[in-house]
């Protein structure tokens, strides 16, 4: 489990993290989303102990990172996917850190199969794709079996196919039981995949709500009758808001239900009712477009919008991978 509580980071003038509290459960994908600059690689870096906090706590598996025994058995983490000697094949790279954090070498080669990177494990990595690359900064994160797995924008550079196929992995790795946070940008992908989403801008949380819920907040509901217009008067007097296009009516602030019983009171034949679900992408932008709190960093001052200053140089130690 990851739990984030009452955490703050300041670069100086700036508050890259202010006050953030949210909690990544087993068994479910975490959707963690913000625009550019809201704070969430500085939160994932303090997750890994990679950049230590103004205040507050982020711990995994109720520990910090730093306290974890073998933190590579415990969490997995692909904050990039970069991080590789371009001369080394991955077969090398994955071996290289099976030596490095004590773990048998036979995890390579379930690690290389399981993220698609067989037939090109003893090709150099300077030769690898944007997503191939991903799939390996993926197989060294699995390489300990962690049960808790943090990564920052896996589906950069990969295709549509490994979109599909990172979106069968997490949801997989959850039905095992893992703690899955995903920090993404491609909101779509989040829709299908995440059970729970964190939504945070300008370092503050926004949002922290059942992926279900959140995105059925809201939605309207539709509904088809060839008694358009006697339904919709009862579904107004009902407490119900409609708006009628030929024989559809799009309805709000009632249940099914209330649906059903002015259908049956009005004697309405419904040939469709359905519910609308609000898309992430525009519960997100409602979300994060509203201004902060107080005046804004000076020009010039603190990190970039995603920068984490001096201290973004590193990876975890104790066998982790960043």
């Amino acid at each position: 489990m990851i739990s984030v509580e009452g955490l703050t980071k300041h670069f100086g003038p700036v508050r890259a993290v202010d006050g953030l509290s949210f909690t990544a459960r087993p068994g479910m994908v975490t959707g963690f989303l913000g625009p550019n600059g809201a704070g969430k690689t500085t939160t994932l870096r303090m997750l890994l102990g990679l950049v230590t906090p103004t205040s507050g706590r982020a711990l995994v598996n109720g520990r910090p990172y730093a306290e974890l025994d073998r933190p590579v058995t415990e969490v997995g983490a692909a904050l990039e996917a970069t991080g590789f000697h371009p001369g080394r094949s991955a077969r090398d790279h994955l071996r290289i850190a099976c030596t490095a954090a004590g773990l048998p070498e036979r995890r390579v080669d379930t690690v290389l199969e399981r993220t698609g990177l067989t037939t090109a494990a003893d090709r150099r990595v300077i030769g690898y794709s944007l997503g191939m690359r991903q799939r390996l900064a993926l197989a060294t994160a699995i390489l300990g079996e962690p049960r808790v797995l943090i990564l920052d924008e896996p589906a950069n550079g990969l295709d549509p196919a490994g979109v599909h196929w990172l979106r069968s992995l997490l949801r997989h790795l959850a039905e095992e039981g893992c703690t899955v946070l995903v920090s993404s940008h491609v909101l779509p992908e989040v829709e299908q995949t995440a059970d729970h989403v964190v939504i945070v801008a300008h370092g503050r949380l926004v949002r922290d709500a059942p992926l279900a819920e959140l995105v059925g907040a809201g939605g309207e509901l539709r509904v088809r009758t060839e008694q358009a217009g006697e339904l919709a008067v009862a579904l107004e007097n009902a407490g119900g808001r409609v708006r009628r296009e030929d024989d559809r009516l799009w309805v709000t602030g009632l249940e099914p239900e209330d649906v059903g019983r002015a259908a049956l009171d009005t004697r309405a034949v419904l040939t469709e009712l359905g519910r609308e679900r609000s898309a992430l992408e525009k519960i997100f932008l409602e979300l994060t477009m509203a201004e902060p709190d107080g005046p804004p960093a000076p020009p010039g001052t603190g990190p970039g919008p995603e920068e984490t200053g001096p201290e973004k140089v590193g990876a975890p130690g104790k066998g982790g991978q960043s």
